[in-house]
């Protein structure tokens, strides 16, 4: 009894059932594991089509990235890039005036600094003007004295011609003397020799004589006085010509004495000043330079680039000091020719062997908005220019 009931115990075991045909606790502990594990793997199961259309999807949407990025090239290319020509072997030019001084002297005063601003006429330096002041006193002093001289000449001038008219009325005097004694002569010989004296008959003669040699004496006199005007009319001249001298040594005078003063010839700044005050300088030796703010770009473009350019395109110019700002300007000329061609020792291509090189033409642009004093712009500063050609 005891036996079978022991064995029914074991096949309920094995069986995962009771005698009334329930699972046991074992089996039911055991069995609920495995359920949740089957539905888990119910849940997280995917179908296999569904990792093949996310691939899809990225690919397309990275294929619509590459066209967007494409379409966007190509739109900054003929927008940007096509219709432009662009150089970075291009400098900004402009007038750089040497300034020196047109007379010697000391330095008695310098007014500048490296670097500072001047407007047109500014007195920029200044020479010891003493030398100067008594060169200016001696040659109005001699005007003075030349001036007197052509005076005195004058005055001779009007005593010789008094001295003339005088010798005039002598020989109209002489004249009418010799008139007379010639008339008293032919009298005396037209009568009978007997009734004149001889002595009366002598006297006429030699009254005649005496007339007509009075009466050349008078003429010579006039003569003289003629000549002694004329002279003294050259000596008015030649003080005339004196004064006109001293005049113009008058005027070199004034002229040193303004030199003494250096001014600045237009509005710029101060460069590259090699003067101290005290030195000793002398006529065209530089002191100085003034850089007026006129400035334009010489942009030496290649010669493939000159195709389509034009004189009067827009330029938009790029200062490498400044890259945060951007210039207008525009095309003013093109030169013509290379600028190998115009160097100091041009290229002969008819020797040796020949490689063809790529020429560079320089081309000036005109700067429609200068920049203002906060920036310091000058010549030799690199630049990037962009012509728009089309």
């Amino acid at each position: 009894m005891n036996t079978n009931r022991n064995d029914s115990h074991e096949a309920v075991a094995e069986n995962g059932f009771d005698t009334n045909g329930h699972r046991t606790a074992s089996e039911i502990s055991t069995a609920l594991p495995r359920a949740h594990s089957n539905g888990d793997e119910k849940l997280t199961g995917s179908p296999p089509n569904m990792g093949a259309a996310k691939k899809r999807r990225r690919q397309i949407l990275a294929a619509a990235a590459a066209l967007v990025v494409a379409l966007a090239a190509g739109v900054y290319y003929f927008w940007c890039v096509l219709p432009y020509e662009s150089t970075d072997n291009a400098f900004i030019e402009g007038n750089v005036i040497p300034m020196a001084s047109q007379v010697p002297g000391r330095v008695a005063e310098l007014l500048v600094k490296d670097n500072q601003a001047v407007k047109q006429g500014d007195v920029i330096l200044k020479i010891d003007p003493r030398d100067y002041e008594a060169s200016l006193a001696q040659a109005r002093a001699d005007l003075a004295a030349a001036s007197s001289r052509v005076e005195q000449a004058k005055a001779q001038v009007n005593a010789s011609e008094a001295k003339v008219a005088k010798d005039q009325a002598s020989v109209i005097a002489a004249e009418a003397e010799n008139q007379r004694a010639a008339d008293d002569l032919k009298r005396y010989q037209s009568v009978d020799s007997t009734a004149v004296s001889k002595s009366s008959f002598d006297l006429a003669q030699s009254q005649a004589r005496a007339a007509s040699a009075n009466l050349e004496a008078a003429r010579s006199q006039a003569k003289a006085a003629e000549a002694e005007v004329a002279l003294s009319q050259a000596g008015v001249e030649t003080a005339s010509a004196a004064v006109q001298q001293a005049e113009a040594k008058l005027r070199q005078a004034e002229l040193n004495l303004s030199y003494t003063q250096v001014t600045a010839p237009e509005d710029g700044r101060v460069t590259r000043r090699v003067v101290e005050q005290g030195a000793y300088i002398q006529p065209g030796q530089a002191l100085m330079a003034i850089v007026p703010r006129h400035y334009w770009v010489i942009a030496n473009f290649k010669e493939i680039q000159l195709t389509h350019m034009r004189v009067g395109q827009p330029v938009e110019v790029v200062v490498d000091a400044y890259p945060d700002r951007t210039f207008k300007g525009h095309v003013e000329s093109i030169q013509n020719g290379a600028g190998a061609r115009f160097s100091l020792f041009p290229p002969e291509n008819a020797t040796g062997n020949y490689i063809k090189v790529v020429q560079r033409v320089p081309v000036k642009i005109i700067l429609d908005d200068l920049p203002g004093n906060d920036l310091a712009l000058g010549p030799g500063m690199s630049v990037v220019p962009k012509v728009r050609v089309k």
